[in-house]
């Protein structure tokens, strides 16, 4: 399909003070939702103004990516907390991280998860609308613990194709309300591209990591069969953890680009692209003709502007494997994977936003 949009946000934008410091008093339900629709018509403002054509709610509801399944199903139980090593600029930290949750019984549907948000995004129209779901796969591997989850589900496969039918009925339910733009955020496919993740897969989850990621590739694509429409976007983000400015895997996508660009029915990629760890540009070669790529070229985690022209010689050397008509521009991620937010304020965040906005002008004519 024609590439829509030249300059793209991953969806997530820091939480204003005045929103954390509410849920921090834990204030009536009633009164944080008026702040948050205050705070979501704010960023719409600053979405358009920056020329964007594409218009998330910022995530502004959600205490993470993905809390939205948590707050939509039984089965979980939220309170407990793991040791994680998080890499950071200056090397690795470890420390207790509290992981979202643990399966502790079936999982079951009680409500929907992203009706409240699209609904009010409709309501106030400010454009094409895009609404951002976690992947089925991302639960799976944090949620399932040995000797606990294992009483309910025989394995995390077992969970997983238990998760996968309230994905797939979401992504079906905006398609069918006129969402102009659903993306899947997955970032569980880097552990088959770090070697010491796809050894976890292979020694603590018993899984063979190519087989492993066969069957994340056929969950993406069960969540997604049948929800493509005329005007409807769907797309995939991967990226390598975006905790707090963190990461927790490296490496090029070299290892899952074949299957994962052949395979997924998605018709954007958006790829993590600022720095080292992503790799080269040489896997692009395995994205079929057609579908766009977006370069996340810009850092959501570090609060430096790149560089103009460093980012339109980039684009240049991807388009060595993927027509220049057929990219676009992005960060490498969201500035707010967690409601805490990544290290940079809300300013330096816009003038992130803006460079992907003037770079796009500069490269293509168009946001």
């Amino acid at each position: 399909m024609p590439v829509k949009y030249r300059a793209e946000h991953i969806g997530s934008f820091l939480r204003p003070t005045e929103l954390l410091q509410a849920r921090s008093k834990n204030i009536a339900a009633a009164e944080l939702r008026a702040l948050e629709d205050k705070q979501i018509l704010r960023v719409i403002d600053k979405q358009r103004e920056l020329g964007f054509k594409i218009f998330t709610d910022g995530e502004l509801r959600r205490n993470n990516f993905m809390s939205d399944f948590n707050d939509a199903v039984e089965g979980i139980d939220e309170g407990v907390a793991v040791a994680r090593t998080w890499q950071t600029g200056t090397g690795a930290s470890a420390g207790t991280s509290r992981v979202p949750g643990t399966v502790v019984g079936k999982i079951k549907q009680t409500r929907r998860l992203t009706e409240h948000e699209f609904d009010f995004l409709k309501e106030h129209r400010p454009g094409d609308i895009k609404v951002t779901l976690p992947t089925a796969n991302q639960f799976p591997a944090i949620y399932f613990k040995k000797g606990i989850s294992d009483k309910v589900y025989a394995d995390h496969a077992a969970l997983l194709w238990d998760i996968v039918p309230v994905i797939k009925s979401e992504i079906q339910a905006l398609a069918n309300e006129g969402a102009n733009y659903i993306q899947i955020d997955a970032p569980r496919y880097s552990y088959y591209i770090d070697p010491k993740w796809r050894a976890y897969i292979k020694n603590e989850i018993g899984v063979e990591p190519d087989q492993a990621l066969d069957d994340a590739i056929r969950a993406d694509i069960a969540c997604l069969e049948g929800a493509a429409r005329p005007g409807l976007t769907l797309a995939i983000h991967l990226c390598r953890g975006n905790n707090r400015s963190q990461w927790y895997a490296e490496g090029g996508y070299d290892a899952i680009a074949e299957k994962l660009f052949g395979q997924l029915n998605v018709d954007v990629f958006l790829l993590e692209y600022e720095s080292e760890r992503a790799g080269t540009f040489a896997p692009l070669r395995f994205v079929p003709r057609g579908k766009t790529v977006v370069l996340g070229l810009i850092s959501s985690k570090l609060p430096e502007l790149e560089a103009p022209d460093q980012l339109a010689k980039r684009i240049d050397e991807a388009s060595k494997y993927v027509p220049t008509e057929n990219l676009a521009l992005s960060p490498q991620c969201g500035f707010a994977s967690t409601m805490e937010g990544n290290l940079l304020t809300e300013e330096q965040q816009w003038q992130k936003l803006k460079l992907v906005a003037d770079t796009a002008v500069k490269v293509w004519g168009q946001v």
